[in-house]
């Protein structure tokens, strides 16, 4: 088994889709893309991705990027420069290159057509395809294993999910034996999974391809000219219809909770409910475990500390995560992420929010239900999430009422 395991990996090559604009986390994706949104303090969003893959085995890895990417690359550098292509170990950010037509992507099967290239450079028999804005834990050697087992010709991640609730996503039909025969996209009355009555299957946007089949498949779809940008749409569809062999893989959850753990931030506010999750007593997203572990890239700044000074100036974190660097000095700071090198002044008061990294919270200003970007002075005094009115004339805020601050922001009283 293990000599079957490293010939899987040995003959996978990965590419992570992450050109993602975004939208609706704006003005979080003001100036970078969605993957390389902060999360958790110190994380990036597409750090969950990429140690799932490390944590796998998976070391043959391109990034695809496209809109805001500065950001994403420079982190890909300082957190994941940690392969050696001596040892075939490798992880590359690939932009748009115009190499198929004079097209930027134009979906996710349009991406790894115009990378083609680097799936037969390297002789791989499998290609993994994954997304690098979700938030999970899961190992895809089982998945790899599973898809060789059943000589499929392309495996599907899937989620189960609440019949009710599916009608948001793209769910599937199967066969028994787990043999996909159609694709939908949020109807109302989703078919069922044969073995688990209430339950659809939502597609997870992970797939395994056998590398040459899905070559012959551009191949034969350019020769009938029919559309191909998209896996869901029209590759997936295709291969249905054609007669491949397409089968669903139920997701195994390595997050090893009661209830699975996978969630799409598509939003502000999902990213802060989120976000606000893992300083829970019982986070439903375990950072903390061992068997499990999650990388991003390691600041040199000294520990984190508190500062009391001499009267009411007590610095104070409470149920909180506080990252390195930072300083509370006479602040008090409860129930927030704050990132590193942020400093809390005396008489501040910050509760039920998320700063980012680089940020100088001013004597008395008071910070509730916020998200503050990085670089971002408050000064002495501010006030921010206490007057809805204000906050929108300034901010951007959301439907229940969430403040968000964009990076670099200059705030002035």
């Amino acid at each position: 088994m293990l000599f079957a395991g490293s010939s899987l990996l040995r003959d996978t090559v990965t590419m992570i889709l992450a050109g993602g604009v975004g939208e609706r986390l704006s003005p979080l994706t003001k100036f970078r893309s969605k993957p390389s949104v902060p999360f958790g303090g110190k994380y990036r969003i597409i750090d969950f991705t990429l140690s799932n893959c490390l944590n796998s085995g998976l070391r043959k890895i391109y990034v695809l990027t496209q809109y805001k990417s500065d950001s994403l690359n420079q982190h890909l550098y300082e957190a994941w420069n940690i392969f050696n292509p001596e040892l075939g170990e490798f992880i590359y950010s690939i932009p748009p290159q115009h190499k198929v037509g004079g097209d930027w992507y134009l979906g996710t099967s349009n991406a790894i057509e115009q990378n083609i290239n680097l799936i037969t450079g390297n002789k791989s028999k499998w290609l993994l395809c994954l997304s690098g804005d979700h938030i999970y834990k899961m190992d895809y050697l089982k998945m790899l294993q599973y898809h060789e087992d059943r000589n499929a010709d392309v495996t599907i991640a899937c989620l189960e999910y609440p019949i009710d609730l599916a009608d948001r996503f793209g769910v599937l039909s199967i066969e028994p034996n787990y043999n996909i025969t159609g694709f939908y996209e949020k109807v109302k009355n989703p078919p069922e999974i044969p073995d688990k009555p209430g339950y659809a299957f939502v597609n997870m946007g992970i797939y395994i391809f056998d590398a040459n089949r899905l070559i012959e498949i551009y191949n034969e779809m350019e020769k009938q000219q029919l559309p191909k940008n998209d896996f869901g749409k029209h590759i997936l569809p295709y291969m249905v219809k054609s007669g491949f062999s397409v089968m669903a893989y139920k997701f195994e959850d390595e997050n090893k909770k009661s209830e699975i753990y996978w969630r799409d931030i598509g939003t502000l506010d999902s990213y802060y409910a989120a976000s606000m999750d893992l300083i829970s007593v019982s986070p439903d997203f375990n950072l903390y475990a061992s068997n499990w572990p999650l990388r991003s890239a390691v600041v040199q700044s000294p520990p984190a500390k508190t500062l009391s000074h001499e009267g009411e100036r007590v610095g104070r974190s409470l149920n909180s995560l506080v990252c390195d660097g930072t300083i509370i000095s006479g602040g008090l700071v409860e129930r927030s992420i704050i990132g590193s090198n942020v400093r809390v002044n005396s008489y501040s008061y910050v509760t039920d929010s998320i700063i980012f990294s680089n940020c100088n919270i001013g004597r008395h200003a008071r910070i509730r239900r916020a998200i503050i970007d990085k670089n971002v002075t408050v000064p002495e005094g501010y006030e921010i999430g206490f007057d809805p009115d204000e906050d929108k004339k300034k901010f951007t805020v959301t439907e229940t009422g969430i403040v968000v601050i964009a990076k670099n922001q200059v705030l002035t009283k």
